[in-house]
């Protein structure tokens, strides 16, 4: 019994004294609604993780090894959303948005020193998001995701077939997503990719390989159908009818 209190303890914070205060200040702010519960998150939450600015976390949010978490300046974690940052722990840079549902989970039980989640500024994560960084995820600046998302740093060995598939361990080499990347809803990238700068993906692709900058890549698995350096794509683009609202032109 011992032995599973230990590992619980060790899955939900970095020692016991901080367990026990990170608790204490999430029952007593975690499920406060309202602008008067994001103040009160603001400030004592900053007791219990590390951030640059004032979060802005919303009610019933979870934060899993939270002393391992690191939030730049005007942060946004919509309501229910789920950090677990085990060692490597998780890094999101000013301006980025969270939305409701979004997961980023580094269950680094098996001590891997590449584990961790390290996202750029001013990225948006659309809602039910998912990404596991346990062979670590890099995500640069402007990175933009539609709904249900995944981005998996680890994959499952198979080769045995006559051993379980939980018995035979992982590979996890992790994934780089560049700058000015949008990841349409449903997009599935897997481990070992790297998504270069610019690049876009249509909803329900599943990223197998790597994608040269500027690529527009759609289908199971991700093709590179376009470039968007290509002189018709970009004067389509212009031509299109282009709106723009508040929030870009706050971030201007």
């Amino acid at each position: 019994m011992l032995k599973e209190l230990r590992y619980y303890l060790k899955s939900q914070s970095t020692s016991l004294p901080r367990y026990i205060l990170e608790q204490f200040v999430m029952l007593l702010f975690g499920s406060v609604p309202s602008l008067i519960g994001v103040g009160l998150r603001g400030i004592a939450y900053k007791a219990i993780l590390k951030a640059d600015g004032v979060p802005v976390i919303e009610h019933h949010t979870r934060l899993l090894c939270p002393a391992n978490i690191r939030l730049g300046k005007q942060v946004y974690l919509d309501s229910q959303v789920y950090l677990h940052a085990l060692p490597g722990g998780i890094s999101i840079g000013d301006g980025t948005s969270l939305m409701h549902g979004t997961i980023f989970h580094v269950f680094n039980y098996r001590n891997l020193p590449q584990a961790g989640i390290a996202v750029g500024k001013n990225c948006f994560f659309g809602e039910y998001t998912c990404i596991r960084g346990q062979g670590g995820v890099h995500i640069g600046d402007g990175v933009y995701t539609g709904t249900q998302v995944q981005i998996a740093a680890v994959n499952h060995v198979y080769s045995d077939p006559d051993r379980f598939i939980k018995d035979q361990g992982i590979t996890a080499e992790g994934i780089v997503i560049e700058d000015d990347v949008w990841l349409g809803s449903n997009v599935v990238v897997v481990d070992g990719v790297t998504i270069g700068k610019g690049s876009i993906v249509g909803a329900g692709a599943v990223v197998t390989k790597n994608l040269p900058p500027y690529s527009v890549a759609v289908g199971v698995p991700a093709k590179v159908v376009k470039s968007r350096r290509d002189a018709d794509a970009v004067r389509q683009q212009v031509a299109a009818q282009v709106h723009y609202g508040q929030l870009e032109n706050m971030r201007s």
